[in-house]
């Protein structure tokens, strides 16, 4: 019995992730100079941004958000607009506190993006125009480089003096 209770224990300390629910959560799109541009014979040119976000919403309990802008232009006109969040809730228990961060920008808009590509595909399908597929992402390099970007930009602002904690600078 009192293995039992030792087990129960080490279950419940064990580090556990998982998925709960994908949703979209906002999806637009614009197509401003439809139907004139449809005469253009010109190809098209297309700038893709991605974001990652997330917010605690409990105490094991996360959203992940992963957005996309898809800005398709002929010349100087824009073809379609397509602003795209794939979100996600997540549940992360006992998971050591320098592995949560990377979790939640790497493993979490991983499992998203999948969603995403779908979901802007079908809406690009449903103009009657070509299709596009989004690229695949490497969201460790991403998160590598908010980080190098972080970290250059408190090196920046970094004069070198360290204060004590509660104190600012002036």
């Amino acid at each position: 019995m009192a293995d039992q209770d030792t087990n129960t224990q080490q279950e419940s300390q064990d580090p556990s992730f998982s998925l709960q629910r994908t949703y979209v959560k906002d999806v637009s799109l614009e197509m401003p100079n439809a139907p004139q541009i449809f005469l253009e014979q010109e190809a098209p040119s297309v700038e893709v941004s991605i974001n990652v976000s997330g917010q605690q919403l409990a105490d094991t309990v996360y959203e992940c958000s992963v957005t996309s802008t898809v800005t398709t232009r002929i010349s100087d006109k824009v073809l379609y607009l397509i602003e795209a969040t794939q979100a996600g809730i997540f549940e992360a228990s006992n998971i050591p506190a320098e592995q949560l961060d990377p979790l939640l920008g790497i493993v979490c808009p991983t499992m998203l993006y999948p969603y995403l590509r779908a979901n802007v595909a079908d809406l690009i399908n449903r103009t009657s125009l070509p299709p596009l597929h989004l690229a695949e992402v490497n969201f460790q390099a991403l998160y590598e480089q908010r980080l190098e970007q972080l970290a250059a930009e408190q090196n920046k602002n970094d004069s070198g003096i360290v204060l004590p904690p509660g104190v600012t600078r002036q």
